[in-house]
Order: C-alpha cells, then sequence, then structure tokens
C-alpha cells in the first residue's frame, strides 16, 4: 500500500521544559534563556519554555519568570509554560505565556505521584484554571498509553478524559506516552479513536523513546492521521515521579526522519544538529539523540587511500 506523506508534520519543542526538568546539573537562567532564543530561529511554531510548579518538586526550574520575561519572542511560536494548578496558572499568565499546558494522568496511581492529588482534584483545578484565564489552553493526558504503577489504561478511559477536557473548552490536547510504554499497533488504535472527538489540528502526541518505539510509534500515528508531535533536542528528559523514565524523542533525529521520507516540516535541520550538540557542555553529560552525533545521510566521508589504490 503506498501511503501519502505530502501533509505537514508540525514539530513542538520541549525541551526546555520537559527536557530540562529531570536534569541534576542547574542550567543557569540566562543559559535556558540562549536555548530558548536557539530553538526560536529553528522553525518551531510551539516551544514548551518552561513550568510554574512548587520549586520543591522541580528545583531545575524554578527560574520559569525569569526564563519567559527574558525570551527573545520570535514572530509565530507560541510560547508554552506548564502548570499543575491555579497558583501556577496565575504566575504563567503574569510571566506572560503565550498558552498553558494542564496535565493530568490517566492513572490515578501516577497522578498521585506526579501531581500529589487525585484525577478528581486536577479536573476541579482545571475548570477553576478555565474559569479565570482568557488564554489557550492544552489538556496534556499522561500515562495515555500505560502506567510504570497500574500497567495497561483503558482506552475509553483515556477516550472521556479527552472529552472532559473538551468539553471544559481546552482547544488542544496532547496524548502522552509518560514512560514510553506505547506500541504503534496501540497508538494507531488510539489516536483514531481520539480523532473522532478532536480534529487533528487540536491534536499532540507525546512519545518518549524509552523502549525504542518512540520514532516508530510517530509513524503509527502520523498514518492514523495525527499531525503534531511533542519532541525535545537531544532527546531530552523524563518524568521526575516515573520509575524507568527516560528521555522524550529526539526533535532532531525525528526531523531527519521526515526529511529522509519526504514528509515536511518547515524545520532547520542544519541549525538544529548544531544546537544539540552545545548541550552536553550544558547539562553536564552526553545526551542520547544519534542524528547530532552520526550525521545526516548526505554528510559522505572521503575515500580511504588505501582503496584508492586497489
Amino acid at each position: 500500500m503506498t501511503r501519502d506523506y505530502s501533509e505537514r508534520l508540525i514539530v513542538q519543542e520541549v525541551a526546555p521544559r520537559d527536557g530540562l526538568q529531570i536534569e541534576a546539573k542547574w542550567v543557569e537562567t540566562a543559559d535556558k534563556i540562549a536555548l530558548i532564543d536557539g530553538l526560536s530561529a529553528c522553525g518551531f511554531t510551539r516551544i514548551e519554555a518552561g513550568s510554574f510548579v512548587s520549586p520543591k518538586a522541580i528545583p531545575a526550574l524554578r527560574d520559569g519568570d525569569a526564563v519567559f520575561h527574558g525570551i527573545r519572542r520570535a514572530p509565530g511560536v507560541v510560547y508554552v509554560a506548564l502548570v499543575p494548578n491555579v497558583k501556577g496558572a496565575q504566575r504563567a499568565v503574569a510571566a506572560g505565556a503565550d498558552e498553558l499546558n494542564l496535565v493530568m494522568s490517566a492513572s490515578q496511581t501516577h497522578n498521585r505521584a506526579n501531581m500529589r492529588m487525585s484525577c478528581e482534584a486536577s479536573l476541579d483545578g482545571f475548570a477553576e484554571i478555565v474559569r479565570i484565564t482568557n488564554i489557550s489552553l492544552n489538556g496534556t493526558v499522561a500515562t495515555a498509553f500505560g502506567c510504570p504503577f497500574e500497567g495497561r489504561i483503558d482506552e475509553n478511559r483515556v477516550v472521556s478524559i479527552v472529552r472532559s477536557y473538551r468539553e471544559m473548552g481546552m482547544e488542544g490536547i496532547t496524548l502522552a506516552d509518560t514512560t514510553g510504554m506505547a506500541n504503534p499497533r496501540q497508538v494507531e488504535r488510539v489516536v483514531s479513536r481520539v480523532l473522532e472527538h478532536v480534529p487533528a489540528a487540536a491534536l499532540t502526541l507525546h512519545f518518549h523513546n524509552t523502549r525504542g518505539l518512540g520514532l516508530a510509534n510517530v509513524l503509527a500515528a502520523y498514518d492514523a492521521g495525527a499531525r503534531r508531535f511533542d519532541a525535545a533536542l537531544g532527546g531530552l528528559g523524563g518524568c521526575p515521579f516515573a520509575p524507568g523514565a527516560s528521555g522524550n524523542i529526539c526533535t532532531e533525529d525525528l526531523v531527519n526522519m521526515c526529511d529522509e521520507m519526504g514528509i515536511p516540516t518547515g524545520i532547520d535541520l542544519e541549525r538544529l544538529i548544531a544546537l544539540s550538540r552545545t548541550l552536553p557542555a550544558l547539562v553536564g553529560h552526553e545526551v542520547p539523540g544519534q542524528l547530532a552525533k552520526a550525521g545526516r545521510n548526505s554528510n559522505l566521508h572521503p575515500v580511504p587511500d588505501y582503496v584508492r589504490t586497489i
């Protein structure tokens, strides 16, 4: 069967928030701002620039206000803040966030570990945020494909949460594979069901590469009709409150795959690779991404002299 890969795949960058939140080394505010400014020049339309959670819970992102005030706003780029509650939403709005990302897990156990509250309490808080804010809101369903505590998540529950988010008035929906438990068949099935309730332009998929299936899951979701995907520069990231969590799918690896397959993204891949190669010095360790290490397929190597003599 011939597949049509002519429609744009929209890549949304989350490294400044989801990527840095788990890092042990403190990244200076000025360096966070420089990273976001560098990403802004790569062609993204949406960058998750920080979060407004308790600094005790996520100390690596305790400078969210200063980061949002310090970045250079590129035309056409939406700068997103993750918020857990009304207080966080108020801080994010005051700091100039263009969009708020509200997160609740499909798993009760993970939501209590991650947000320190039940799913019902999270929904009550979201309703209040909807009531008091007038900027764009995105609702994320974390552990949508599996929970490290509870295992497989009932797909009907995921669809029900999505419908609740939309009924509240959230414009965007994200399905997050928080600890990389999804597989392509499952992804195609769940995405197809959710797209019965959410237009493709409003749906984002957020995959982690914990078990090596991240890019395969992207293709499964794209084939099912999804067009928006989160990714993190260098493959940084992971949830601090999920055992076994590892990085997001790598932005430059994703863009390279699309480039090789002829799927348009609008992202400047060479600029992205150069930015990714600065990450080890920034975070103090090697990062999981492959492309920045191996180079593109078009980066050919000189023929060895001994071959010329054969």
